[in-house]
């Protein structure tokens, strides 16, 4: 990425381009509302479908959890419309797909409780179907909370510090509790008071990007200074590979002390591809790929030849090597998704068809293998391709702002986002070994829907200022006074990555 001055913000004045206009951000907020409505209706005919296939009738109120989800997400419109109305239109109706859809596959699995007599009623007010709705509007109240107080996004570059070592507080948190109050299916990721927890590693990673975003925007030139080239890839310097080391560190110790890998994964994966963006060198990717392997390597070996808290990621990598070896042991939960998803096939069993809760913690880590066996491949590789559309309208959205902590911070949200799917999925299909992260915005969960919510949420504030025309920007979003060069370096005219 590199700074230039070579194409004017739309709507700057002498510009070739037309203008943004109100109009044309009405245009875009009715699609986003037209989009809304054709999402709530897949997520009602897929309620429909599972009352018929789980009851063998479509139950008279079973399209009160879609109209519920479809005010709340109105609500949400409406404050994007006030808020930042000339946001991409595309981010929240898919993100409402997604989200319904697993409000309505949880009440699925509370209707098959009903069947196995775990609970005595399965309406659209009980169970985990319920408590997601709940959620739900919890969450989007923040998200609209932080579209409100978030104006200008290049604000948060002014607590850069304070959020890196807030969340560094975060993830470390439960390493240092007690097993009682942060462990939960051998992974130390929560801190449980009484009835309560949080997983707070969920909201570390937004708070840790606004630091890796601030920190690569003063340093990326050093950073992508080269110091040797090796079969025609620049490497950097070796003393400026103490940023990645730092990091490389800490998620082994995130993987070593609260025993998840993915974690571990997602918080060096995001700090490695926010290099990158930054920098344009695929060394850094070389370099982040080699270390971390490297240390999962180790942290196997050492899991073989001592034990301790290496112990666990010896387990689950064993078990990813070959599940079926202890298939009603430790391999129980990646063997029952394997077959789960093989009896859904391409087409899927059906909506409310299938046996979910055959699948240990459907509703959370393996939530996609239920979602797999009754909708099929088909019908998950399409639901994978929404959140592929979501990655690639923040990308876009990182492309457009005329910031560069912006086009970091965008790209590394974004970055997270797919990284995090691919993480779960991955471990739940055993392309990767299995995790302990959440399926966004579709397991069941406060910490996970809430922190991605967050998450959205300052990507349709960025996106927002993207397609902003120059004449509405905030001020110092145009760069300099006149004759001069901008002082900082995010403050320059434009960015563009070429």
């Amino acid at each position: 990425m590199t700074a230039t001055a070579e194409a004017a913000p739309p709507g700057a004045s002498g510009g070739s381009a037309a203008s943004p206009s109100p109009a044309w951000a009405n245009r875009s907020r009715n699609v986003e509302v037209g989009l809304l409505a054709l999402a709530m209706m897949i997520v009602l005919l897929f309620a429909a479908a599972v009352d018929a296939g789980t009851l063998d009738e479509i139950t008279p109120q079973f399209w009160i959890p879609t109209a519920v989800l479809s005010a709340f997400f109105l609500g949400t419109h409406l404050a994007v419309r006030f808020l930042a109305p000339y946001a991409d239109p595309v981010m929240l109706p898919a993100i409402a797909l997604i989200n319904g859809v697993g409000v309505t596959f949880l009440h699925r699995i509370d209707l098959a409780d009903l069947q196995l007599k775990q609970v005595d009623s399965a309406g659209p007010f009980d169970g985990l179907g319920f408590r997601q709705l709940l959620w739900t509007a919890l969450s989007l109240i923040l998200a609209v909370v932080v579209l409100r107080l978030v104006r200008d996004h290049r604000a948060l570059s002014r607590y850069a510090f304070t959020l890196g070592l807030a969340g560094l507080v975060l993830v470390l948190i439960p390493a240092v509790l007690p097993d009682s109050m942060s462990k939960v299916n051998n992974a130390k990721l929560w801190i449980k008071l009484g009835p309560f927890s949080i997983q707070p590693g969920e909201f570390a990673k937004i708070a840790l990007l606004v630091f890796f975003a601030y920190y690569l925007v003063r340093k990326r030139e050093v950073l992508s200074l080269a110091s040797r080239k090796f079969l025609g890839i620049e490497f950097p310097r070796g003393r400026d590979l103490g940023p990645v080391l730092v990091v490389w560190a800490m998620s082994l110790l995130v993987l070593v002390f609260e025993k998840d890998l993915g974690t571990s994964l997602m918080y060096f994966g995001m700090f490695v591809a926010t290099i990158y963006i930054a920098t344009e060198r695929v060394s850094w990717l070389i370099i982040g790929l080699t270390l971390f392997s490297g240390g999962v390597y180790l942290a196997y070996v050492l899991g073989g030849a001592i034990g301790g808290p290496f112990a666990n990621f010896r387990v689950r990598a064993d078990i990813w090597l070959d599940p079926f070896s202890d298939a009603s042991g430790d391999g129980f939960q990646p063997v029952r998704a394997l077959f789960g998803l093989g009896t859904g096939g391409l087409f899927g069993a059906g909506a409310g068809a299938g046996h979910p809760r055959s699948i240990p913690e459907v509703q959370n880590d393996f939530i996609s293998a239920g979602l797999g066996e009754e909708i099929g491949l088909f019908g998950l590789i399409a639901l994978l391709i929404v959140y592929l559309m979501v990655v690639e309208r923040g990308l876009r959205a990182a492309i457009g702002v005329h910031d560069a902590f912006g086009k970091l911070f965008a790209g590394g949200l974004a970055f997270t986002l797919g990284l995090q799917v691919f993480v779960i999925v991955g471990g739940v299909s055993t392309l990767i070994p299995l995790t302990g992260q959440t399926t966004p915005f579709l397991s069941a969960g406060g910490s996970s829907l809430m922190a991605n919510w967050i998450l959205l949420a300052l990507l349709i504030r960025i996106s927002d200022a993207a397609r902003r025309p120059a004449s509405s920007q905030p001020a110092g979003q145009g760069g300099g006074p006149s004759g001069q060069g901008p002082a900082k370096l995010q403050d320059l005219h434009t960015e563009v990555i070429r």
